[in-house]
């Protein structure tokens, strides 16, 4: 009896051993997987360096500038005329027919020997019900819609903005069927959109108002594909300033073992509005103006960009009583933006 406890004490001191080893490999491997993928932020390039953003002359900001000028209201057409010459995004929401509208836009660009700036937004469960509500009906009707958004691309040049809002709400408790579907699924639109030989592609994280402290959004951006990316996308359709938006997404970049970001300037010549008169800050703020002009030369090096994704005048929702539902041209709140910005 006693020799056999032995053999069973030696026995089970060798299991120890070899779990520990396995436990010991394990944790090897993670670090081993965790220091590839951080790797693959860290050597990330510019792919944005030198790049020139195609500019729709049929946007409703042309229309505006053209239709004051016709009516003699030179001044407020020449304070429209700056949100008309300058590129911004082209946001594209579910459709059976996204790759036909993604190629005519691309081969607009391509034509005029320019890159085209466009955003894929149809995560399910878009914007948690709120103005900007919908999305593809379900995970496997979102990679065929991806799937299409891609070819659409082509071998053509492209910037991406994936999925404003996504990450965030997810963090936020919003995200039906999970937030582990929702991550995996925008690995997915990564991986896609990454097989084109010309797209560039960022992912939205958000902005400094909404998740904090940042390094909140490190977990979630790695299993969202962040490394697969060329970076991360911040301020979209938002207010925060870019001295503001730059101090949160280095700290996001260090956590991040040096991801690059691009930032949307296009309302945040003022900054956010401050204290909520009514809770609805980010949308439709009275008071607010166009910020920094897009540009690929930022003098940081973490910022590929600063670019205009949510075009000035273009409604958030239907806030406050006889505002335009999201996405529907606004000429006056337009106008205020270009006036407020001189």
């Amino acid at each position: 009896m006693q020799r056999a406890s032995a053999v069973a004490a030696a026995a089970l001191v060798l299991l120890a051993g070899i779990l520990a080893g396995c436990a010991s490999a394990t944790q090897r491997s993670s670090r081993e997987a965790q220091a590839s993928v951080t790797h693959a932020v860290l050597v990330q390039h510019d792919p944005l360096a030198g790049l020139s953003f195609y500019v729709d002359p049929r946007r409703p900001s042309a229309t505006q500038a053209s239709e004051l000028r016709a009516a003699g209201q030179t001044a407020d057409a020449a304070a429209i005329e700056r949100i008309a010459e300058q590129p911004t995004a082209t946001w594209f929401t579910g459709s059976a027919s996204v790759q036909a509208a993604v190629g005519a836009v691309t081969s607009k660009a391509q034509h005029a020997h320019r890159a085209s700036l466009l955003v894929a937004y149809d995560i399910p469960g878009r914007d948690c019900g709120s103005f900007s509500a919908g999305g593809a009906p379900s995970p496997a009707a979102y990679r065929l819609w991806i799937k299409s958004f891609a070819a659409g691309i082509g071998e053509r040049a492209a910037t991406v903005i994936l999925e404003p809002d996504a990450i965030a709400q997810a963090l936020s408790g919003c995200a039906p069927g999970g937030s582990e579907q929702r991550y995996a699924l925008l690995r997915y639109a990564i991986g896609v959109l990454k097989a084109r030989p010309h797209a560039s592609v960022y992912l939205d994280a958000g902005n400094p108002g909404w998740v904090n402290p940042a390094d909140r959004l490190v977990g979630p951006l790695l299993r969202s594909g962040v490394s697969r990316a060329d970076g991360f996308a911040l301020n979209v359709a938002n207010f925060y300033s870019t001295p503001t938006t730059i101090a949160y997404g280095s700290s996001l970049s260090r956590a991040l073992h040096g991801a690059h970001f691009v930032i949307d300037t296009s309302r945040n010549g003022n900054g956010p509005e401050g204290a909520a008169r009514d809770q609805l800050d980010w949308c439709n703020p009275p008071g607010r103006a166009l910020g920094a002009v897009p540009s690929t030369d930022t003098a940081n090096p973490l910022v590929d960009a600063y670019l205009w994704i949510k075009e000035p005048g273009t409604s958030d929702g239907s806030c406050r009583p006889g505002e335009p539902r999201a996405g529907q041209w606004w000429p006056q709140y337009a106008l205020e933006l270009a006036l407020n910005s001189r």
